[in-house]
């Protein structure tokens, strides 16, 4: 048995010491005629080579899983972002709620807790829908989407009226002397979220174009929020924040779709213009500014 066992072992080699010697000659006679040979890869780097190609495309998929147009970025971002602005407002309010609103030292109006309750609504809204959308409920977020509509056209009368009725308020009860100047926020906030809410409703047809739309005017209530910081408020940098969260979806273009939608193109520089002359007219309070407050405000 140990002969027939060494015997077919010897048998079994002579194919491949024919073949190696055969590759031998055939490079000595291709060198010997000028003849460019190419070296035969051993077997430890024909695996290598095999493996390679199997390693490298998975980093590439783990690339494509986070910012591809179906990665992790492309369809979580609005979702995640609708807890942030959540978060935004929670953290926010927390600040000055219960001494302005649950148990002010003087009772504010009641309509304060009209436009609270509809400000909070419409943060809710904006993470169902962004939750519909993906769970793939789309019929369910377009019906939900008209009562969107509804609200906001609600809130921005809502938000004008707050503001006129909270200026008095702080100018009589709480003898804040520049509260008819801030009014230029709240106005400037409503004027800028109808405008971005009315374009969204219609071309609500184009999701691309409508569901930034709505990311941007949902951005620009959270100066309220940010507003609550005392650093923040007292360095004018509340829109500044805010538009670092619509940055935020110009940097999810550029990693997803690799460029910037033209909904960021035009409303990001108009909105900063707006701002910046809001801003103006609050703390410089100009004379024909003051003009208009003293018509608006009785």
């Amino acid at each position: 048995m140990r002969l027939g066992v060494s015997g077919s072992r010897c048998r079994a080699d002579v194919p491949k010491k024919m073949a190696g010697w055969a590759l031998d000659v055939y490079a000595r006679v291709g060198r010997a005629n000028g003849m460019k040979v190419r070296a035969h890869p051993s077997m430890s780097t024909v695996n290598v080579e095999r493996v390679g190609p199997a390693v490298s495309p998975e980093k590439k998929l783990t690339t494509t899983a986070v910012t591809g147009r179906n990665g992790i970025l492309g369809r979580y971002f609005y979702f995640a972002m609708s807890l942030l602005f959540a978060a935004i407002v929670v953290s926010g309010f927390k600040r000055t709620v219960n001494d302005h609103l649950f148990h002010p030292a003087v009772p504010r109006p009641f309509i304060l807790w009209i436009h609270g309750a509809a400000f909070a609504g419409w943060v809710i809204f904006f993470i169902c829908q962004s939750t519909l959308v993906r769970i793939h409920k789309v019929s369910w977020h377009r019906s939900m989407g008209w009562f969107g509509a509804g609200l906001a056209t609600v809130m921005v009368p809502l938000g004008i009226a707050t503001a006129i009725i909270m200026a008095r308020f702080d100018m009589v009860q709480l003898h804040m002397s520049d509260a008819d100047a801030f009014l230029s926020v709240p106005f400037y906030d409503m004027i800028a979220f109808g405008v971005l809410i009315a374009l969204a409703i219609y071309w609500r047809t184009k999701p691309e174009l409508h569901r930034r739309l709505i990311f941007i005017a949902t951005c620009g209530l959270t100066d309220a929020a940010f507003a609550r910081f005392d650093y923040v408020f007292d360095h004018n940098l509340f829109f500044a924040c805010l538009d670092l969260l619509i940055v935020l979806g110009v940097a999810r273009d550029l990693l997803v779709d690799r460029r910037v939608h033209k909904a960021y193109l035009f409303a990001l520089p108009l909105l900063i213009v707006g701002q910046s002359l809001a801003i103006y007219m609050w703390r410089s309070n100009p004379s024909w500014w003051q003009g208009i407050t003293h018509v608006i405000l009785g």
